[in-house]
């Protein structure tokens, strides 16, 4: 979608942390989302999806979350505030992170090439923040 004007939004993360060893956390995957709805649906939605998999505690955790958290991370995501959860499993730490972003316009590239500076982008290596539950 090409558009003239800023559009406010929040991006969401899923980070893995292996908690027996020095590696640093790995992103699984990243979703934009442009509603406070929007993004909280997308961790709810994940929670769902693999609590049966998790063992009896975490799986309890994650239902708690979506049972007990979901109206103060709607809260949290209203005021634009970052925010992350995060569950233990099998020595394996998954955290979801969403933080408020404000999405510019794309200029449109088709049939153009691009400045050679492009390719020297690398991205840095980032972190997620800690959990707020």
């Amino acid at each position: 979608m090409l558009t003239d004007k800023v559009r406010r939004g929040y991006w969401c993360e899923c980070w893995t942390r292996r908690l027996d060893d020095e590696q640093p956390p790995t992103l699984v995957g990243s979703y934009d989302a442009y509603t406070e709805v929007e993004a909280n649906s997308w961790i709810s939605t994940i929670l769902r999806t693999i609590s049966p998999a998790l063992d009896t505690d975490t799986s309890q955790e994650a239902w708690g979350w979506l049972h007990d958290h979901r109206v103060n991370t709607r809260r949290a995501l209203i005021r634009r505030v970052p925010w992350a959860v995060s569950v233990t499993h099998a020595r394996t730490l998954i955290t979801w992170t969403v933080s408020p972003v404000t999405y510019l316009p794309l200029a449109h590239r088709s049939g153009v090439e691009l400045p050679s500076c492009t390719t020297d982008f690398k991205p840095r290596d980032s972190s997620p923040p800690a959990p707020t539950v």
